[in-house]
C-alpha cells in the first residue's frame, strides 16, 4: 500500500465579501497557497495512508484590508478523522479564531521557518499542531502532548516579540495562549483522557458493539463532568461540546430508555448550552 508522509488534507476558502476594495487582487492565490503550505509539509515523523489523513476545512473571512496589503480576518477551523470500521468521519476540532492580522503581498509564497515568527505562517503552524494534537489524543491517552508542546513554542515565540493576536490577557479566555495552556495543564488531563475514551473505546467500537460503545461514551462524559467541576476555565469544554453535541445526541438516540435518561441528566448538567439538542433523549 502506498504511504504518505503528509498528515493533513486541508481545504481552504477565502471570503472577501466584507472588503470594500473589490479590485484587490493580492489574495487571489491565498487559499491555494495556504493549502499547499499545509498539505505538502511533513509536520511530524509519522506515515499516514490516504484514508488516515486528517481532513481540515479552513474558512477565512476577510474583515478589512488596506492599500499596503494588510488584512484582518477571522478563521474557522474544522478537523475530522475516520471512525474505525466504517465509512463515516467524526469531527475532532471546531474553533473560530476572530483575531488574525497579516500582510500578504501579490504572488507571495509561504515558507516554513520554525526559527522566525511570521503573522500568517506561524498562525497556521499553531493550529496545525493543535489539530494534530487533538487527533493523536483521540487514538492514545494524552497522545497529543508533544504536538501541543510545539504549539506552545509558537505562542512563546510570538509573545516574546509582543506580536498582535498573541497577547497575554487574563480577560481573553479564548486566546491562543489560553487554549494551549489549558491543553497542557494537568488540571485538564481528565478531559483529554475522556476524549481518548470517547473516540477510541467508544465511537470506534460503535459498529461492532453499540451497547458497549455507549457505556464507554457515558463514562467519558462522567470524566468530563468531574474535570469540569475541578477546573475554572470552560474554553476546552465549550470547544469539545461545540464540536460534538450533535454526534453525542445521535449516539444515544436509539439507546435503551434508562441509558437515554442517564445521558440526558448528565448532559443537561455539563453542557446546558446545547440542551435543546439533548431533549430528544427525554
Amino acid at each position: 500500500m502506498q504511504m504518505y508522509s503528509q498528515e493533513l488534507e486541508a481545504e481552504v476558502t477565502v471570503d472577501r465579501s466584507q472588503i470594500n476594495n473589490t479590485s484587490l487582487t493580492a489574495i487571489d492565490n491565498l487559499a491555494e497557497e495556504i493549502e499547499t503550505y499545509i498539505n505538502e509539509h511533513n509536520w511530524i515523523n509519522a506515515s499516514f495512508t490516504p484514508q488516515e489523513r486528517i481532513g481540515v476545512d479552513i474558512q477565512i473571512t476577510l474583515l478589512s484590508a488596506d492599500d499596503n496589503f494588510n488584512f484582518d480576518a477571522q478563521v474557522v477551523f474544522r478537523s475530522r478523522r475516520p471512525i474505525y470500521n466504517s465509512t463515516r468521519q467524526t469531527a475532532l476540532f471546531f474553533y473560530n479564531d476572530e483575531n488574525l492580522s497579516f500582510n500578504y503581498t501579490p504572488n507571495r509564497s509561504l515558507v516554513h521557518d520554525k526559527l522566525q515568527y511570521d503573522p500568517l505562517t506561524s498562525f497556521f503552524d499553531f493550529y496545525v499542531y493543535i489539530i494534530l494534537g487533538y487527533d493523536f489524543d483521540s487514538f492514545e491517552d494524552l497522545g497529543g502532548t508533544l504536538l501541543f508542546t510545539e504549539a506552545q513554542k509558537i505562542v512563546s515565540q510570538a509573545q516574546s516579540i509582543s506580536a498582535a493576536g498573541w497577547e497575554r490577557s487574563g480577560t481573553n479566555r479564548r486566546s491562543r495562549g489560553q487554549l494551549v495552556e489549558n491543553l497542557l495543564s494537568p488540571a485538564y488531563e481528565g478531559l483529554r483522557s475522556a476524549i481518548y475514551q470517547y473516540h477510541r473505546q467508544g465511537l470506534d467500537q460503535f459498529i461492532s458493539d453499540p451497547e458497549q460503545a455507549r457505556k464507554e461514551v457515558l463514562q467519558a462524559l462522567q470524566k468530563i463532568q468531574e474535570s469540569k467541576q475541578n477546573t475554572s476555565v470552560n474554553l476546552l469544554f465549550d470547544t469539545f461540546f461545540n464540536t460534538k453535541y450533535r454526534e453525542i445526541a445521535s449516539i444515544f438516540e436509539d439507546a435503551a430508555p434508562q441509558v437515554k435518561e442517564e445521558a440526558f441528566n448528565l448532559l443537561s448538567e455539563i453542557d446546558q448550552s446545547h440542551l435543546s439538542s439533548y431533549r430528544q433523549l427525554q
